[in-house]
């Protein structure tokens, strides 16, 4: 296990050295002028000049690349253009929000999703197993912007249930000390404050996990119903065993495999994909910041902000191949 570890890490280097290729030259690559977006349309051609020289845009592409990867090997990611602050302060300080809520969007994915697939493999061609998948079916085709716009307008705006945008309320103050508000509130023992938090959780996470519910519910009743048609479930039927202990001991451990996989991924790409839906409910996260950087074409903040995210995702899939070996002993990643 410990060699796994180890060959996984050590593929950091030559991974994140494609994703700083791929992006710088991507970024590059996009129609538009940087200086030209920060000054505006009118500024003139001696203070472009100016600014193109000050962000080394005037040298070669090459000499800039490899003033990129010089910072990037001494751990400096570069200012942001926009906002003339370090790119690590910029997304280690927004980073709490992001994880706040993919963390609520995966626990709302996670009870659903596993609730669905496990009803519906039980009741396997029962109404409730078409009503579940037509759930998740439902999930997965509709789109993340339309479901946000839909949830606003029922839950902000017919019925004012709750808020439309940010984290907390202006009236609501909790102090920070792990930058996770809901956390905070709890610590500082302030319920309403709690319950500020909840409520502006609520619908982005609805929006964000909607599609992994439906990526893991469906991964569950396949895996479910493949697990058990095994001799060994068969075996565990004919001693007399009881069904809940057939269901949860045998049956859903090693159905939940496949499924940790898809659970792994889908949180990699929440930490670094909500981008939509930190824009539309204007959550101080790392995708929205991203999508700002984007238009404003601060190219270091972009470079700077992916390959963390990068780092983040590698590392959080190292993390499931882990815990394969946690729940199936017959998983061994040293064997030749």
């Amino acid at each position: 296990m410990h060699g796994f570890i180890l060959r996984r890490l050590a593929l950091l280097v030559p991974t994140l050295a494609g994703i700083s290729v791929a992006v710088f030259l991507m970024i590059h690559l996009v129609p538009g002028d940087p200086a030209q977006a920060m000054l505006g349309e009118r500024a003139n051609a001696e203070t472009l000049a100016a600014l193109r020289y000050e962000m080394g845009l005037d040298q070669p592409l090459y000499r800039q690349f490899g003033r990129f990867v010089s910072d990037l090997l001494h751990g400096d990611l570069g200012r942001s253009f926009r906002t003339h602050e370090k790119v690590t302060t910029e997304v280690f300080r927004r980073f709490p929000a992001t994880f706040e809520l993919t963390m609520a969007a995966m626990a709302f994915a996670i009870t659903g999703g596993l609730g669905l697939g496990l009803l519906a493999a039980v009741r396997r061609g029962s109404t409730i197993d078409y009503l579940s998948m037509g759930v998740a079916t439902a999930g997965i085709s509709m789109p993340v912007f339309w479901l946000a716009l839909v949830l606003i307008l029922l839950l902000a705006v017919q019925f004012p249930l709750f808020p439309i945008s940010g984290r907390v309320s202006s009236h609501t103050f909790i102090e920070s000390q792990t930058g996770i508000s809901f956390i905070d509130a709890l610590l500082a023992g302030d319920l309403q404050a709690f319950s500020d938090v909840v409520r502006h959780l609520t619908l982005p996470a609805i929006t964000l996990g909607t599609i992994p519910l439906a990526v893991i519910a469906r991964m569950t009743r396949s895996s479910l119903l493949e697990v058990l048609g095994e001799d060994y479930i068969r075996t565990a039927w004919a001693k007399g065993l009881p069904r809940r202990l057939v269901l949860l001991r045998h049956a859903v451990r090693n159905a939940f495999i496949p499924t940790l996989t898809v659970i792994a991924l889908e949180f990699g790409y929440l930490l670094g994909g909500a981008i939509i839906t930190e824009t539309i409910y204007a959550w101080p996260g790392i995708g929205r910041w991203l999508f700002l950087a984007v238009l404003a074409r601060d190219f270091r903040a972009v470079q700077g902000g992916v390959l963390l995210l990068a780092i983040l995702f590698i590392l959080i899939n190292l993390l499931a191949d882990v815990l394969y070996a946690l729940l199936d002993p017959r998983i061994r990643y040293d064997r030749r």
